[in-house]
């Protein structure tokens, strides 16, 4: 079931994951603890390889508070998970680079 626009979820960001895992592997670890409805595994652009950290939606907020309690700090693969609520997006603005606006020319 994947999370529709408008429906309430948490997300929960779950880092240091060991790089071998995909998405089934990370439901499968947060299916233990209530419904997932969504998985997403960022990879690499160029290599296409996973990055090492995951972001997991849970539809009810009490089983989202229980996966984050059991999972975080458990050791899979020689690494231990950190998993907390996911920080909302910040907003993306202007990216930096070179100043070509034209400001107060009146030097002269």
């Amino acid at each position: 079931m994947a999370a529709r626009q408008g429906e309430k979820y948490m997300r929960l960001f779950i880092g240091n994951l060991p790089h071998s895992y995909n998405e089934e592997k990370v439901r499968e670890i947060f299916a233990e603890h209530g419904e997932v409805s969504k998985v997403a595994v960022p990879t690499d652009r160029y290599t296409n390889a996973p990055r090492g950290f995951a972001f997991v939606d849970m539809p009810n907020d009490e089983e989202a508070k229980a996966a984050i309690s059991a999972v975080n700090g458990t050791e899979h693969d020689g690494r231990e998970l950190r998993v907390e609520e996911a920080r909302p997006p910040r907003e993306r603005g202007e990216r930096g680079g070179y100043n070509r606006g034209g400001g107060n020319r009146d030097r002269w």
